[in-house]
This record gives C-alpha cells, structure tokens and sequence, in this order.
C-alpha cells in the first residue's frame, strides 16, 4: 500500500470533497456505496488514476474517472481537477403549481361567503 502511485479510496473521496468527513467516506464504503471499476471494495483500497469509482448513495449517482490522486483535502477548484464527473446530469427540477387562491394580504378573515367559495374551488 505504501505505493506513491494510488491513494486509499476513502481518503481520496474526502480529498475531492465527495464526502464532508473521511469518516463518513469510510462508512459509504463499508456500505456499499461506492464501487471502484464495478467492484465493491474495503475502504482501505488504493485507487490509480484511470479508475472509475460510482459513489451512489446520495440524492444522484456520481460516476467519477480518477484524473489525479489527492491525499489532503483542497479547495473546490482544485478538487474539480482531480476527477472526470462522468455522471449523468440531474433531473429537471418539478415546478410548483401556482397557488390556486390568493387573497389579499391584510384582506382579514375570510367571510363565510369566500369560504364556501375556497371549498368549491378545493372540491370539498
């Protein structure tokens, strides 16, 4: 392991800022979560660049190709240089449907007349 080519997989993926703690890392590993080249593997695996690590787990699946090995965490911009985000991209977000009745503000209580009329709009 003592290779200056590769780097633990659960460190390298703290130092790209996929995880907020290498301790979280290591457990999304244990988990699972994380496959290097289609394999599960321990967190103590050493990664190369060329690999492919699939970290899902989270609210989308990242596919990441290893551009260059970090051992300490840096800044974003540098993070970004180290891996290729193969990953496809997120769905398109759902709009929220428009409020169906708006009063006014500061139009007071509802009188029973707007209430009846609130609830046929409502179907109730």
């Amino acid at each position: 392991m003592n290779d200056p080519a590769s780097v633990r997989i659960d460190v390298w993926l703290w130092s790209v800022r996929m995880f907020k703690s290498r301790s979280l890392a290591t457990a999304a590993v244990k988990a699972g979560h994380v496959r290097v080249d289609g394999a599960g593997v321990k967190p103590s695996a050493p990664v190369r660049p060329g690999m492919r690590v699939t970290v899902t787990g989270g609210p989308r699946p990242r596919i990441l190709v290893v551009q260059k090995l970090l051992s300490k965490r840096v800044g974003a911009p540098i993070a970004a240089e180290a891996y290729l985000d193969e990953s496809p991209p997120p769905p398109p977000r759902e709009e929220r449907p428009a409020p169906v009745a708006l009063r006014e503000r500061g139009a007071g209580r509802p009188t029973k007349r707007d209430r009846r009329r609130l609830d046929r709009l409502r179907g109730q």
